[in-house]
C-alpha cells in the first residue's frame, strides 16, 4: 500500500513545483513507509511513500518512469489477477514472479490505453503521466477500496491519497462544503452524499469509485467505466453440487489473491457465515504455506448482561470457538477493549478520516483491532463486511412470495413447513409477512419520505439555506435503491451503490495507512459477486434454508453449529452504551455545550438535541443500544467536535 501524491502545471513549469511537491510528501510523513520516492520532469511532480504488502512490493520503487514507452506512475494497488493479466499482456515466464503491480498497470495502459482499469481486478489508485500525449490519466478501483482526492485551479491539479497534504499547497484554503454537510446530517443511514466526488472539504474532490480522471490541455474529465456487475444471463448448472462446487472454486480464487502477503494473515471472525468462510478458506490455503491465520474477535466487556432476548445473542465466542476448532490453524484472539467507548476513539477518527462519521458503535473495536494486528505484524486483514449481499445472500421471505406470486402451492407449503421448523417460528407468524411482500404493488422505501428512526440533525434553517431536501429529492433513486422491496433489485443497487462504496474505501485507505495493514474483503471481489449475481434465486433459498448456497458449499470447511444454525443471531454493538454510562456526565455535558455554540448552533437542530438529551436523561438504560434518541445524540457530538476542530483548528 501506498500514499501517493504529485502536481500538474498547466502553463509549462513552476519554480516552486518540487517545493510544493515535498511540502506534501512531508505532511505524508505521519504515516511510515518501507520506501520513499520522488520523480519531477517539467511541469509534473509525483511522489509515494510506500508501505511493503506482498513479495513483489519489497522491489518497487515509486514513482518510476519507463523511457521506452515514456511514461510514468505512481500507484497505491494490489493487483489480483496477475496470471489473466500476465496472459492476455502475453508476459514472459521468467518476468512474472518479480514483476510489480504498477508494472502491470504501465503494460496494461500501453495495450488498452484508458481502457485499462475495465481489465484490472483488484484494490488500486494509479495516476500515469503520458509524456507522449502530455496527458495525466488517474482511476479508483471499481469498489472504491483506495482513495484518491485532488484539489484543481486555473494554473495546476494536485492529488494525494489523502486531503490534509493538499492544504500544504500555496493558495489551497481550507473551506467547509456547506452542501456535504448538509447532506450528511440529512441523510439519516450511513451514507454521507450522494455526490461521489466531492468531500466535506468545498475545493477538494475525489475521484469516485470505479472512475477515471484524464487531464489534457488543463481540461478534466471524470468517467465511470466498468459497467454493470449483473451478467446477461443467470448461471444454469444440472445440480447442486454444481453450484456448490462453481462457488468454491471462484471464492477460494479470490481467497488467494488476498492472501498475497510475505507478512502474517489476520481476519476479523465473528459467529457467522461470512467471516467463517473466509476464515475457513484462508486458513486452509496458509496452511500449504505453513503460515497460521491471526483471527481477531470482539466480545463484550466482563460486567455487561446480555439483553437482546431470544434469538439473539451479543457474546458469538460459542460459536467462533466452534468454528476455530472446526477449522484448525488458527490463533484466535478474543478482544474487549474494556476501557473503550465510541466516544473515547471519537477525536482519533476525526483525525484519521479528515472528515464526520455515522459508524460510531463499532468505532472502537473496528480500531483496536487493527492495533492488535499491528502489534502481532499482520500486513493483511481479511474481513467478509459485504458477505450479506454476495455469498451468504438469500432472503427467504422474499423467494416465498415469489413462490406464492407464481401460485407454486405445494412448493411453498413444503419449503414453509422446513424453515418454520428449521428457524423456530410458527407458520402463523410468517404468513402475514410473506403475503405482505407478495403484494404486487408493495409500495416503495424512500430515506426522504418520512420521517427516519434517527431524526435528522440538520438545522431548519440551514436545510432551507442549502435547499438540501431538493437537491437529495433529486438523487433519491441513488439513495433509497437499496431499500427497494424487491430484494433482487435492492441487492444489486446496493452493490452499485457508489456512495456506499466511498464510505468503505475512506475507512480502510485510511486504516491501513496509519496501521500498515492492508484490509481485504474477498467477499466482494468482482468475481466473486459477479458469480453470486449469476446465480438463480432458488439456490439461495432451499429446503427450508435461507443463505442455502454457503451453507451447502461449506461441509466440512464450517462446524454444522454454525453452518445450519438459523436460530441465534449476533448482535454486535449491543453494549456500546452500556460502556458509555461511565462517561455519560461528561458527555451531557458536551452535548450541554453544543447546544449554546454559535457556531454548531447554526447547523444543527439544537431545539431537537435538546429533546433528545431530555428524554434519554441522566441515566440510560443498557438495552437502548437502538434508541434514535441516544444514537442522535452521539452523532451529534460528532459533529460538534468535526465543526470546533474545524474553526478553530
Amino acid at each position: 500500500m501506498s500514499a501517493i501524491a504529485g502536481i500538474l502545471c498547466f502553463n509549462d513549469e513552476d519554480p516552486a513545483l518540487e517545493e510544493n511537491g515535498r511540502l506534501m510528501m512531508e505532511d505524508l510523513q505521519r504515516y511510515r513507509a518501507d520506501y520513499a520516492g520522488i520523480w519531477q520532469n517539467g511541469p509534473l511532480f509525483l511522489g509515494c511513500r510506500a508501505q511493503w504488502t506482498t513479495p513483489e512490493s519489497r522491489n518497487e520503487r515509486l514513482p518510476c518512469y519507463d523511457s521506452s514507452s515514456r511514461l510514468a506512475i505512481t500507484a497505491d494497488a494490489i493487483i489480483d489477477n496477475r496470471e489473466e493479466l500476465f496472459a492476455r499482456l502475453q508476459v514472459e515466464q521468467a518476468r512474472r514472479e518479480a514483476m510489480t503491480d504498477s508494472e502491470l498497470i504501465l503494460l496494461a495502459y500501453r495495450k488498452w490505453g484508458r481502457n485499462a482499469p475495465n481489465y484490472l481486478i483488484g484494490d488500486f489508485a494509479f495516476v500515469i503521466w503520458d509524456e507522449r500525449e502530455k496527458l495525466l490519466f488517474g482511476a479508483r478501483d471499481m469498489f472504491g477500496n483506495r482513495t484518491l482526492y485532488y484539489y484543481r485551479d486555473s494554473s495546476r491539479l494536485a492529488f494525494c491519497t489523502t486531503i490534509s497534504p493538499l492544504f500544504t499547497l500555496p493558495g489551497v484554503k481550507k473551506e467547509l462544503h456547506e452542501l456535504w454537510l448538509a447532506e450528511f446530517m440529512t441523510i439519516p443511514v450511513m451514507l454521507e452524499s450522494p455526490d461521489t466526488a466531492s468531500t466535506v472539504y468545498n475545493n477538494i474532490s475525489q475521484i469516485p469509485p470505479a472512475h477515471t480522471l484524464t487531464v489534457k490541455d488543463g481540461n478534466v474529465t471524470s468517467s465511470r467505466y466498468g459497467g454493470t456487475l449483473a451478467p446477461d444471463n443467470k448461471l444454469v448448472l444440472k445440480s447442486n453440487e454444481e453450484y456448490d462446487e462453481a462457488f468454491r472454486d471462484v471464492f477460494q480464487t479470490a481467497i488467494r489473491s488476498s492472501l498475497r502477503t510475505y507478512k502474517p494473515v489476520g481476519a476479523t471472525l465473528s459467529g457467522g457465515l461470512d467471516s467463517g468462510a473466509v476464515a475457513s478458506f484462508a486458513a486452509k490455503e496458509l496452511r500449504e504455506e505453513r503460515k497460521r491465520l491471526h483471527t481477531y474477535s470482539y466480545v463484550p466487556a466482563d460486567d455487561f448482561q446480555d439483553w437482546t432476548g431470544k434469538g439473539r445473542i451479543a457474546d458469538e465466542s460459542p460459536f467462533i470457538q466452534a468454528t476455530v476448532q472446526h477449522v484448525g490453524n488458527i490463533q484466535e484472539n478474543y478482544l474487549d477493549f474494556a476501557d473503550r467507548s465510541p466516544l473515547s476513539e471519537v477525536d482519533e477518527w476525526l483525525e484519521l478520516l479528515e472528515m464526520p462519521y455515522k459508524f460510531f458503535e463499532n468505532s472502537f473495536w473496528i480500531k483496536g483491532i487493527f492495533e492488535k494486528a499491528q502489534e502481532q505484524g499482520v500486513g493483511v486483514l481479511l474481513t467478509g463486511a459485504r458477505g450479506n449481499l454476495t455469498i451468504s445472500w438469500g432472503p427467504a421471505i422474499h423467494y416465498y412470495a415469489i413462490l406464492a406470486r407464481k401460485l407454486k402451492w405445494i412448493q411453498l407449503y413444503r419449503e414453509l413447513h422446513l424453515f418454520s421448523r428449521r428457524k423456530g417460528i410458527r407458520r402463523a407468524r410468517l404468513l402475514p409477512m410473506i403475503g405482505k411482500q407478495a403484494m404486487p404493488f408493495s409500495p416503495q422505501i424512500s430515506l426522504l419520505g418520512s420521517e427516519p428512526d434517527v431524526p435528522r440533525l440538520i438545522h431548519p434553517d440551514f436545510a432551507h439555506k442549502t435547499n438540501v431536501m431538493a437537491k437529495l429529492q433529486e438523487r433519491d433513486n441513488d439513495l433509497s435503491g437499496f431499500l427497494r422491496t424487491d430484494a433482487l433489485e435492492a441487492r444489486s443497487n446496493h452493490l452499485h451503490n457508489l456512495a456506499i462504496a466511498n464510505l468503505r474505501g475512506t475507512k480502510g485507505t485510511k486504516l491501513s495507512l496509519k496501521y500498515s495493514i492492508w484490509e481485504r474483503d474477498p467477499t466482494c471481489d468482482p468475481r466473486v459477486v459477479r458469480f453470486c449475481l449469476s446465480v438463480p434465486f432458488e439456490q439461495y433459498v432451499q429446503n427450508g434454508y435461507d443463505r442455502a448456497l454457503i451453507r451447502r458449499a461449506t461441509a466440512g470447511y464450517l462446524p454444522d453449529k454454525v453452518r445450519l444454525n438459523q436460530r441465534i443471531r449476533g448482535v454486535q454493538g449491543a453494549d456500546w452504551v452500556h460502556r458509555m454510562i461511565p462517561q455519560w456526565r461528561p458527555f451531557t455535558e458536551e452535548v450541554g455545550a453544543l447546544c449554546n455554540d454559535p457556531i454548531a448552533s447554526h447547523y444543527m437542530n439544537v431545539n431537537q438535541i435538546r429533546a433528545a438529551l431530555s428524554k434519554v436523561g441522566s441515566s440510560p438504560r443498557t438495552e437502548d443500544a437502538f434508541s434514535p434518541e441516544i444514537r442522535y445524540l452521539m452523532r451529534s457530538v460528532i459533529v460538534y467536535r468535526f465543526l470546533t476542530k474545524f474553526y478553530n483548528p
